[in-house]
């Protein structure tokens, strides 16, 4: 009997995981998050759904993250990143690794625990000078309690996570 309570509590939160884009990597996944959209959410065009990672950078916290356009447009990592103003995107191309989200933009809590999340652009934190995304603000609340632990344990993890070419 507890074996099946225990199974089945496990069965539930792999469910509860899965709706919300959280896997165990065991294939290669891209390096760059790009939602493939599905039944509860639309696919994306553009890294970070089109957000100007740049702008993350001048916000507050708490700021809603700024659209990109697509004249201000480049592609890097062979994913197409948008920016809301030309000098925007000169200081993307002038140093994209400052800029681009840590861990491909793939959830920063997810990835300490070993596992793939998709990163939302509008639940970010800049630290250290990089950007995160988290799959939710819960998720992000639950990161922010030993940030510099589950920043180290997802370096590890990064990009390994990814599987195999």
């Amino acid at each position: 009997m507890a074996q099946m309570t225990i199974n089945r509590r496990m069965l539930l939160v792999s469910g509860a995981m899965l709706a919300m884009g959280v896997t165990v990597a065991n294939a290669k996944s891209p390096e760059i998050y790009l939602n493939e959209g599905g039944v509860f959410s639309r696919a994306w065009e553009h890294a970070v759904d089109g957000h100007d990672v740049v702008a993350y950078f001048d916000l507050a916290e708490g700021d809603d993250p700024v659209k990109g356009q697509e004249q201000f447009s480049t592609i890097y990592k062979n994913v197409s990143w948008l920016f809301s103003s030309a000098e925007n995107l000169e200081k993307f191309l002038s140093d994209p690794d400052r800029y681009r989200p840590q861990f491909g933009g793939y959830c920063a809590w997810a990835m300490a625990r070993n596992k793939l999340a998709r990163g939302a652009p509008d639940v970010w934190y800049v630290y250290g000078g990089k950007l995160y995304l988290n799959i939710s603000s819960r998720y992000q609340r639950e990161w922010l309690e030993d940030l510099d632990g589950d920043i180290a344990r997802g370096e590890a993890n990064w990009p390994g996570i990814l599987g195999d070419a």
